[in-house]
């Protein structure tokens, strides 16, 4: 991904934010300047991996497989000492059409809630018991499996049966429960807009915790073409002085 298309995916972020009336904590609009500044007593935005996330899932095509991440709040798996916090809460923005890759977690319970814009189109699998087990394999980017086993979810605290590979559609206001080893995908219905999600979940840490079934790299390598405007999470450790907290 260059550098200049993220530039542009979050000042667009930013302006529909503030358009629709959702403002922004005050990291979000750091600059690279500011990071290189920052102070110890920020040191959790580093080592929990807060703020702007963007990624194609390695398909070359941002506008029709992607996804634009704000991580407001998390907690950490490996200091739960230093920070106890047992949830997380991101802001997910979902262009018109835009597609998520089918994935699971091992670990991460999420709400997906729809704030406002256009509607969300959520395809559902159960993974195999084999599948979900094999942590490592997973990992290693071996292709998930899918079983053709009913899914439920629940949906504003009503509980929903699909068939394997079905959809159900969250309208503005409504919200879906994810559960570890629920395969979904989505999309943004195409001409219905743009989708302002928020995830309320359990600790995630994204580098470790996605199963995708045939999806590429989650974190885009990026092609520094002009200059960084803001910062994504991956780019921290090159402009600070702290690391994320890895075991």
């Amino acid at each position: 991904m260059k550098r200049s298309e993220a530039n542009s995916i979050i000042q667009h972020t930013i302006d529909v934010a503030e358009k629709m009336a959702f403002p922004l904590p005050k990291f979000a609009y750091y600059t690279p300047e500011d990071w290189k500044n920052l102070k110890e007593d920020e040191i959790e935005l580093v080592e929990n991996m807060l703020g702007w996330d963007i990624t194609d899932f390695g398909s070359g095509d941002f506008s029709k497989i992607g996804l634009t991440i704000f991580t407001f709040r998390n907690g950490n798996f490996y200091a739960k000492d230093k920070y106890p916090k047992p949830y997380a809460e991101k802001l997910l923005f979902v262009n018109d059409g835009q597609i998520l890759p089918f994935h699971y977690h091992w670990s991460k319970m999420e709400d997906i809630i729809n704030r406002g814009g256009g509607d969300l189109e959520v395809t559902l699998y159960n993974s195999v018991e084999a599948d979900f087990k094999d942590v490592e394999g997973g990992r290693a980017g071996k292709k998930g499996q899918f079983a053709e086993t009913d899914v439920t979810v629940t949906m504003d605290g009503r509980k929903v049966t699909v068939p394997a590979g079905g959809k159900v559609i969250c309208k503005p206001g409504s919200s879906i429960t994810l559960m570890p080893g629920q395969y979904h995908s989505w999309q943004g219905v195409p001409g219905t807009g743009d989708v302002m999600l928020f995830e309320v979940s359990t600790t995630n840490d994204d580098t470790i915790d996605n199963r995708f079934h045939t999806a590429g790299e989650r974190i885009p390598t990026m092609e520094e073409d002009e200059e960084a405007r803001y910062l994504m999470f991956a780019d921290y450790p090159k402009y600070t002085s702290f690391e994320f907290i890895k075991k």
